[in-house]
């Protein structure tokens, strides 16, 4: 049975999205886990949006194999949950696998069940989660950790991909890859992958050149020289050039290697794909020069990246 914990103030995707994974997944497995939601007290909880959902009692819990323990702004009080904080325990204790969104994980820290363990949440918590809790070892870039039993994630949609690892783990790669796809999601992300967009990293990624810098990415494979861009822009390459760098804070060839390092590592963490391949298909063309651009980035070859990421 799959029991998602939640609290006064949850972020109501943190529950929902782990929730419909599975509800999809049991359409298609032979033998479904059932679902509960679980709150301290029992009865209607409303959610940081004001939305409520209805949940049971923690002590209806019975045989849980799997709780998973949502994020949201009401974890500051959850925190200091005695009933919640026991419960976390008392579950880890029992071996059960456990899994927290997003800034759910402050609550299995506060637990102490993150102790010495490898663990994430969501990236703008970082900082003081870390002073907070110096003796987990926080992996602040990772879309999700699994140490053991107890599982991590980070902010909200990473809950979805936490799930759909868990439903491959339990039915297999195949009802997972189905449920992601009854979910219309893109593709699946490995827990291995950065939390960060390079699109988002620009300082104004929405501006006049967004449009631009979409479709640079999805068109790699084509050389995106400063030319190529200035033309695709309507404007001369000097003056596209200068206002590039003042719109977004870094020069045109900066920005598409960023997006090239960004589409290759989702591809070389997430696929079996051939590492040439996918140097050729994001544009590096040569295998050697996509390797450099990965040290440079994140301090290790593509092979490294692929290997940690079918490790997390």
């Amino acid at each position: 049975m799959i029991g998602v914990l939640v609290f006064p103030g949850f972020q109501l995707l943190d529950a929902a999205g782990p929730i419909s994974a599975f509800e999809v997944a049991g359409r298609l497995a032979p033998k479904p886990s059932a679902i509960k939601l679980l709150a301290v007290k029992p009865g209607a909880v409303k959610s940081s949006s004001g939305v409520e959902m209805v949940a049971r009692g923690i002590r209806s819990s019975g045989a849980i194999s799997t709780l998973i323990v949502a994020g949201g702004e009401g974890v500051r009080a959850a925190v200091r949950c005695r009933k919640t904080l026991a419960f976390v325990r008392a579950m880890a204790e029992r071996d059960v696998r456990i899994a927290s969104v997003c800034s759910g994980a402050y609550i299995f820290a506060e637990a102490g069940v993150l102790d010495g363990r490898r663990a994430t949440t969501h990236w703008q918590r970082t900082r003081d989660f870390l002073a907070r809790y110096p003796d987990v070892k926080l992996e602040s870039d990772k879309i999700f950790v699994r140490d053991g039993n107890v599982w991590t994630s980070a902010g909200i949609t990473a809950g979805i991909d936490l799930a759909l690892a868990m439903i491959t783990e339990d039915f297999g790669e195949d009802i997972a890859r189905e449920t992601a796809r009854q979910l219309v999601l893109y593709h699946r992300r490995s827990g291995g992958q950065s939390q960060f967009s390079s699109l988002l990293e620009l300082k104004t990624p929405a501006g006049r050149f967004g449009p631009l810098l979409s479709w640079a990415r999805e068109n790699l494979d084509q050389p995106l020289r400063v030319e190529d861009l200035a033309e695709r822009a309507s404007m001369s390459s000097r003056h596209f050039a200068r206002a590039f760098i003042a719109e977004t804070g870094t020069t045109p060839s900066k920005a598409v290697e960023r997006l090239r390092i960004e589409v290759a590592r989702e591809r070389v963490q997430s696929s079996a794909e051939a590492i040439e391949r996918v140097a050729l298909s994001t544009g590096f063309g040569d295998p050697e020069r996509m390797r450099r651009a990965f040290i440079r980035a994140f301090g290790q070859p593509p092979q490294s990246l692929r290997r940690a990421a079918r490790a997390g």
